[in-house]
């Protein structure tokens, strides 16, 4: 399994009134979208049968990890805007999402992963599983990707790569098709992954992504859903695909997790 990427710390809360938690992640929009300093400065309050509010020992949440690089260290393949909008908001949000949905829960002990993991539920999931797995597949998209990236892949996953697919040139005629014209359509994930010995694309549709569904090892991934390319590329997502590929992939990365 992946390492984890996720960090937890202790939360101080006041004794203001918190808005209505839910236990579905699409709740009211104010709470979702706040910051973690504004949850910081939420109380947990919980009503016994006597009507007594009491309060609840402060719980370990989630917070955003930063991507293995500063925010303008792919310019000018990737924007600095980008990463603002795309890490900063995007990915915060589906962060805010779980805490909110796990908070004052059992699955508020568990890691992000294990999140994920319980909440897929053999591919009949809902809120939950998506916003953990958009975290997780964020934080391996950060990390598929490394200023001066591109190139072609060495050592063994070369040698997999030129068996799997014909040639490196081959496969990245198909890797970059995956995502444009499809069949990726819509919103989702391209994937390279590694399968009982070989190598093969995939792609999922929304937040699904092969380690949850258990199709396989993934080394490298890029995003599909147009907030990840419109800042920079509008709606030219070859373009993105090709950028991706010829600037910003790390393979470095691929080969440690091919092992």
């Amino acid at each position: 399994p992946t390492k984890s990427l996720y960090t937890r710390t202790r939360r101080h809360f006041n004794n203001t009134t918190p808005p209505p938690v839910s236990a579905d992640p699409t709740v009211t929009m104010a709470f979702v979208c706040a910051t973690p300093a504004m949850l910081a400065k939420t109380a947990v309050t919980a009503r016994r049968s006597s009507g007594k509010t009491v309060r609840v020992a402060p719980t370990m949440a989630f917070e955003l990890a930063k991507p293995p690089y500063e925010l303008d260290a792919l310019e000018p393949h990737m924007s600095k805007q980008t990463l603002e909008f795309h890490w900063g908001k995007h990915h915060q949000t589906y962060v805010t999402n779980v805490n909110t949905a796990v908070g004052g829960t059992e699955d508020e002990k568990l890691s992000m992963e294990e999140i994920m993991m319980k909440s897929w539920n053999g591919g009949s999931y809902g809120g939950l599983f998506n916003n953990s797995a958009q975290v997780w597949n964020h934080d391996f998209f950060w990390a598929s990707m490394k200023p001066n990236g591109g190139g072609e892949p060495t050592g063994k996953l070369a040698d997999m790569i030129n068996e799997s697919f014909g040639s490196f040139a081959e496969f990245k005629e198909k890797f970059c098709a995956a995502g444009a014209p499809g069949p990726a359509f819509g919103s989702g994930w391209v994937w390279l992954v590694a399968v009982d010995g070989k190598l093969e694309i995939q792609f999922t549709q929304n937040a699904e992504n092969p380690f949850a569904s258990g199709t396989g090892i993934p080394l490298i991934t890029y995003d599909v859903w147009e907030h990840a390319y419109y800042l920079d590329h509008q709606n030219l997502r070859p373009k993105y695909i090709a950028t991706f590929m010829d600037n910003l992939v790390n393979w470095d990365k691929a080969a440690e997790r091919l092992g």
